[in-house]
Formats: C-alpha cells, sequence, structure tokens
C-alpha cells in the first residue's frame, strides 16, 4: 500500500506539473495577442471546484483604440478541479472541450479567439505544446548541470544483463553481455540506448565469457517486451554492503564486502539467483558460498521464514566500474536539448508499432505510467520521468485529433489553405467526435492496465 501511494503522489506531483506548464502557454500567448481566458483550471471541476478565485475588475478597466474595454488577467477565473485528469483553459470565442455554444451564437468580440487572425489562433493552439517541449529540454539541461550523467558501460557489467521473458523467448540469456547492435557499439550514456537496442535488427552479445553469439530480434520486438515486464537490467552481483544487527546474515558470520557465490550448492551470480535460493532454503539450515579476501569459504546460514537473510547489497555504481559525464552552466543546455531531440525522435519512432494488435496491447494508462516511478521518492529518478512524460505529452497533443491541440491546429490551417474558415457546425461536431474518441481511449488504457494488474 505504501508503495502505491508513493508512486501516486509521484504520478500526480509530475502530471499536475506538466498540465500547468502545458496550459500556461495557451493562456500567456492568449494574453500576448489580447485574447480574453475566461478559466485557467488545474484539473478537471465537472459540478465543483476544490478551489477558485477571480481578481476584482480594475477601476478603470483598459480601453482598446475602438474605446472599447481589453481582455486583461483579472478576467480570468482561476481554480483547482477535484479531478486529476489534466486541467484547461477556457478561451472566450473558441470551440472547445467546453462547448459553450452560447457565447458562439453572440455576435463576435474584438477580445475573442474567433476574432482573430489565424496566425494568432494558430500560436495560442501550438503554444501548449511548445511550452511542454522547451520544459522537457530545461529539466534535461538542469538534471545534465546538477547531477550529470553517470552510467555503467554494457562492456563493464562483467555479469551481464537479467532479461524479461520476452527478451529470452527472442534468444536473449540471462548473463549475456551485450556487445553491439546493428553493428553499433551500445552507448549507455544516451538515454535512449536500450530503445536502440530493442529496435535493432540483430544485437550481438558475450555468452558465458567466451562465446559471441548474433541474435536477430522479431520486427515486433518493442511491443513483446511493452507487454511483458520491460526488457532487461543490470545483474546485480551479491556484495554485502551492511549487515543488519541480529539477522540470520550477522549470526552466520557475514561481515560487509563479503560475495555470497553460491546457496545449497547453487551459484548465485546475481541477487536474482540469490532471492530464489533462499526462498526454496526459508526457514531452514543452508549452506552459503562466499568470497572474503580473495578466498572462499562456506558458512551455514538459517534464512527467516520469507527466505531473507537480513543485509544491504552494495549498489550498482560501487560493484561495476561506472562513468560520469559533468556539464558546465552552458554547457548543460545542449546536452538538454540534444537528449530531448533524441527522446523525441525515439518516442515518435516507437509510435510505428502501435497500429498493430501487439500495440493495442502495450497501451496502458495512469497505472501504467505510474509504474514507470520508483518505489522509494528519488529525485533524480522524478524529474527524469517528468521531462520524458513531458516530451510525450508534447507529442500526444500536436496528432490532428480533434479535442486535441492539434485538431484545433488543423482546422487553422485548413483555412490558411483554402482562404475560408470551416463553418462552426464541422467543428463543433468535430469536437464531440474527437472528445468521444479520447474519452473511449481513456476508458480503454486504464481498462488495460486494471486487466494486466489482475492476470499478473
Amino acid at each position: 500500500m505504501e508503495t502505491f501511494f508513493i508512486k501516486a503522489v509521484q504520478l500526480i506531483a509530475s502530471l499536475a506539473f506538466l498540465v500547468i506548464i502545458h496550459e500556461f502557454g495557451h493562456y500567456i500567448i492568449a494574453r500576448a495577442f489580447g485574447i480574453k481566458v475566461e478559466k485557467f483550471y488545474l484539473f478537471f471541476n465537472p459540478w465543483f471546484s476544490i478551489f477558485k478565485w477571480k481578481p476584482k475588475p480594475a477601476a478603470t478597466p483598459k480601453l482598446d483604440k475602438n474605446g472599447k474595454p481589453k481582455a486583461t488577467w483579472r478576467d480570468t477565473e482561476y481554480g483547482i478541479g477535484w479531478l486529476p485528469l489534466g486541467g484547461y483553459v477556457k478561451i472566450a470565442g473558441m470551440i472547445d472541450e467546453s462547448m459553450d455554444k452560447e457565447q458562439m451564437k453572440q455576435p463576435e468580440q474584438p477580445w475573442e479567439f474567433r476574432s482573430r487572425p489565424a496566425y494568432q489562433r494558430l500560436s495560442v493552439m501550438l503554444a501548449g505544446v511548445v511550452f511542454n517541449f522547451i520544459l522537457a529540454i530545461l529539466i534535461y539541461a538542469g538534471i545534465a548541470f546538477y547531477w550529470g550523467k553517470q552510467y555503467t558501460p554494457l562492456e563493464t557489467a562483467y555479469e551481464g544483463m537479467d532479461f524479461s521473458h520476452a527478451a529470452q523467448d527472442a534468444g536473449f540469456r540471462d548473463g549475456d553481455v551485450i556487445l553491439e547492435a546493428d553493428g553499433q557499439r551500445v552507448d549507455m550514456s544516451d538515454n535512449t540506448a536500450l530503445y536502440h537496442i530493442a529496435d535493432a535488427k540483430t544485437v550481438k552479445v558475450l555468452r558465458d565469457s567466451k562465446d559471441t553469439i548474433c541474435i536477430t530480434l522479431p520486427s515486433d520486438f518493442i511491443l513483446k517486451i511493452n507487454n511483458d515486464e520491460g526488457f532487461m537490467q543490470y545483474r546485480l552481483p551479491v556484495f554485502i554492503d551492511r549487515v543488519q544487527g541480529g539477522s540470520a546474515a550477522s549470526e552466520a558470520g557475514l561481515e560487509s564486502g563479503d560475495r555470497i557465490v553460491a546457496v545449497g550448492g547453487f551459484p548465485t551470480p546475481s541477487y536474482t539467483e540469490l532471492t530464489k535460493h533462499l526462498q526454496e532454503a526459508k526457514d531452514r539450515d543452508v549452506l552459503l558460498t562466499i568470497e572474503r579476501d580473495g578466498k572462499e569459504l562456506e558458512l551455514t546460514a538459517h534464512p527467516s521464514a520469507d527466505g531473507k537473510l537480513g543485509f544491504n547489497l552494495k549498489p550498482l555504481s560501487e560493484v561495476y566500474p561506472s562513468e560520469r559525464l559533468r556539464y558546465s552552466f552552458f554547457a548543460a543546455f545542449p546536452a538538454g536539448w540534444e537528449l530531448g531531440t533524441s527522446t523525441l525522435g525515439a518516442y515518435v519512432s516507437s509510435m510505428r508499432h502501435v497500429f498493430s494488435v501487439e500495440g493495442a496491447k502495450s497501451i496502458g494508462g495512469f497505472g501504467a505510467i505510474g509504474g514507470m516511478f520508483p518505489d522509494r521518492w528519488n529525485w533524480l529518478s522524478f524529474w527524469e520521468i517528468t521531462a520524458f512524460l513531458s516530451v510525450v505529452l508534447a507529442f500526444m497533443n500536436i496528432i490532428p485529433i480533434p479535442g486535441l491541440d492539434g485538431g484545433h491546429a488543423l482546422f487553422v490551417i485548413i483555412e490558411i489553405i483554402i482562404r475560408r474558415k470551416p463553418s462552426e457546425k464541422i467543428i463543433e461536431y468535430s469536437q464531440y467526435a474527437g472528445m468521444m474518441f479520447l474519452l473511449l481511449l481513456l476508458v480503454y488504457a486504464n481498462g488495460a492496465d486494471i486487466v494486466r494488474a489482475i492476470l499478473n
């Protein structure tokens, strides 16, 4: 329950931040063109709001060149809704999710969206997407400057990787060390390295420290690992960092720095095998083979009823040689741009797999997004995932589906091409259709999360 709560808090905090920036993009550009914004809300507020505030009108209203009141920030109602599925700005004179038909029946006003030139309306529509992408670049730049980039080169991870069932079905084996993907060395300093491996046609690995194997991946491999438990992770050798007082490990004589290499005669090259064999030996004596100061020793331990010994593992960065890239303040921004654009490119490329049976199965909702966050709060992970979601939000919103920013932009682009506005009825019906499609997609995605949770 605690894990669920921590993931949920991270998810809500991340999405709330992204939505605020996205909607602020629409708001600030609309205001820059003098367009009236009636509402600015974080989360949706059907029936009631958690909080709302509208500034008092100015004592002396500002007038335009025709002597009519100009739109100002005081025209906007600011609030927080109770339904955490996004947020919105309500722009006067625009057919949006509010479907305010009465307003559209009134004569056009100079401060309305519909009365403005096409380039202004297009700028307002694209602002949210642009702000989200800029935000991703700034977050990546901040990460590069503050944390730098620490990574473990694949070739230094001498115990190789642990692979998911889907990866093993494709030919990988636990312990394989990845050498090349499509003939190119894999650079783990690149945030999209795992994507490039999964998207490759062939991957060369070193198996059992001696055999070089070439694995040909199926064309839908990315979708298969999305529907499984992922792709791979570094195998973590069982080096003890700290022994817990009074634990089975302490009573057995284990010490900091020891490496457990076998349990009951079964090799434990990584923590994965250790947990498996300890579960099989729970609540009974078992022989541990350890390495200490270059010598091999045998100790007898009695794992607890839940198959635990009671010690902390050394972290990955202390087991395998790792590298860290450092960036100055000014160098961090090009690094942020490179990370943002490469992440966008990899995500766009992966979308080609969605339009298939396997792709439909891989679609996930808030549960799948929440599952990306770690079990414990970690600021580096939080910002890395938030930056990635900002890229995703930017791309998804630019898709030309009515109800999304891309749908609104499409109608403006059509208007520019044919030099005539599409009828308000066409836009209205398209908005209904788009919202219905998005609602069904939302239900399907979150329903798929529930089904996966039940099956797992």
